[in-house]
């Protein structure tokens, strides 16, 4: 075969022959991230959008159906629903489709509020009445702000190939470094005892984090069993502190002093609503993850080695550099979460104040594909079925844990897309399409 009929994949494999390893494995890495496998550029914008479209379908059918058979749940578990049935058939129907649309009518006015009583507070124009209609929906985005922070943690530690189960654990570390510094520095202004409790928060998560990185970068010690490991002593630790050296002069109770005005984050809108300037700050934080990802070396480098280490060592990368820093700025990102709570929420440092925020980050960080837009809606998405839960017990007298069986059964959806598009019909993925950047549990 001469060269003028040579197939075009021998060409190409000659090609990499010649080159360096180190420079064709950059270069596929590089094909494999943007998803421009061959070369083949073709119609940017086209090409993007549709690859958008087929990466959000599974989560949004994931969602869906997780409401769906939730709904499901509130229906067979319902007294009324039986006690219709016996009358008859159709009176049974009609009673579960009561109870449903009325548990997730309660649901939506807890999340987002009662549009009837928002425009008639707009209307009225008292500041007080549009206050109090508005305040299901700044309170979803008060509850959505440690999960914005929690989800970044756990995604950006999947993206080096670590699973960081510490999350809780490093919350409470945050959580801890920020009260300290709230209540005993005294005499800052709030332009810098504010900023400065809460790097303090971040400081104690990252310190929480780098530990277990260091292990596995040095040690090969998995990061699994050393972050849970470390949650369990977060929380003793929070325990011993809060029942002496940080426990309130006076307080029968558990709990540190209150945080000092200076520290505490600025609230926007006066009471009830507690919407405070952490949110925004989550916000930052996550394009200032998706900055360090995509476009920084280091966050290059991060993402190679959670796609192969091996191949990642083999360009010349520092992958045990790499692991001790994703570690630490996923234990970082947790511990802005803990501090959050302190320095805009609650004002001081209680036991057991996190209700597992760290442990539904590692959901959300499913959800949201790993990436930091997708954690931000997932958080919102959370925070939202979080807020309303409260109303839906309220109102429908639905038990508030049955938002974690929606929460659930959304993870297992998306942990097992071929569900969803068996159900719904759908094309499979292409290539380089899907696909989260998570290691092998037993890769070093």
């Amino acid at each position: 075969m001469n060269k003028e009929t040579q197939p075009p994949a021998e060409e190409a494999s000659k090609s990499n022959k010649k080159k360096n390893p180190a420079q064709v494995f950059q270069e596929e890495l590089v094909n494999e991230i943007t998803g421009n496998q061959n070369g083949e550029k073709g119609d940017a914008s086209r090409s993007f959008g549709r690859r958008l479209a087929r990466s959000l379908a599974v989560p949004i059918l994931a969602i869906i159906t997780g409401l769906i058979i939730g709904g499901l749940f509130i229906v067979l578990t319902s007294a009324e629903f039986y006690a219709a049935w016996t009358q008859s058939p159709l009176e049974g129907l009609r009673a579960g489709w009561n109870i449903l649309t009325t548990a997730y009518s309660a649901l939506f006015t807890g999340a987002i509020g009662d549009p009837a009583r928002i425009g008639a507070a707009l209307s009225s124009g008292n500041a007080e009445d549009v206050r109090k209609a508005f305040y299901p929906f700044f309170e979803s985005l008060v509850a959505a702000t440690p999960y914005i922070f929690g989800g970044l943690a756990v995604a950006l530690g999947f993206r080096a190939g670590l699973f960081n189960i510490g999350a809780e654990g490093q919350i409470f570390i945050g959580a801890i470094f920020a009260a300290y510094v709230g209540y005993s520095v005294t005499g800052l202004p709030t332009f810098l005892h504010m900023p400065l409790a809460f790097l303090a928060g971040a400081l104690g998560g990252g310190l929480w984090g780098f530990i277990p990185g260091w292990l596995k970068a040095r040690t090969g010690a998995h990061e699994v069993i050393n972050t849970i490991m470390l949650n369990y002593i977060a929380f003793r630790l929070s325990d011993w502190l809060l029942t002496g050296p940080m426990k309130r002069p006076g307080s029968a109770n558990p709990v540190s002093p209150t945080i000092e005005d200076s520290a505490k984050l600025f609230r926007f809108f006066g009471d009830p609503i507690r919407f405070h300037l952490g949110f925004f700050v989550a916000l930052l934080m996550a394009w200032l993850v998706w900055w360090f990802l995509f476009k920084t070396r280091w966050g290059f480098d991060l993402r190679a080695v959670g796609l192969n280490p091996h191949a990642a060592r083999y360009a010349g990368m520092m992958v045990s550099f790499t692991m001790i820093l994703a570690m630490s700025l996923s234990g970082a990102l947790a511990g802005m979460a803990g501090a959050n709570e302190v320095l805009g929420v609650n004002h001081n440092l209680a036991m057991a104040f996190s209700s597992g925020y760290g442990f539904d980050s590692i959901a959300l960080a499913l959800l949201g594909n790993s990436h930091p837009v997708g954690v931000v809606l997932s958080a919102l998405l959370f925070g939202a079925l979080r807020n309303g839960a409260t109303n839906m017990q309220l109102k429908a007298n639905i038990p508030i844990d049955i938002i974690s069986i929606f929460q659930a059964l959304i993870l297992v959806f998306i942990a097992t897309p071929a569900i969803i598009r068996t159900l719904y019909r759908l094309k499979p993925p292409e290539e380089g399409e899907e696909g989260l950047v998570v290691a092998s549990w037993g890769g070093n």
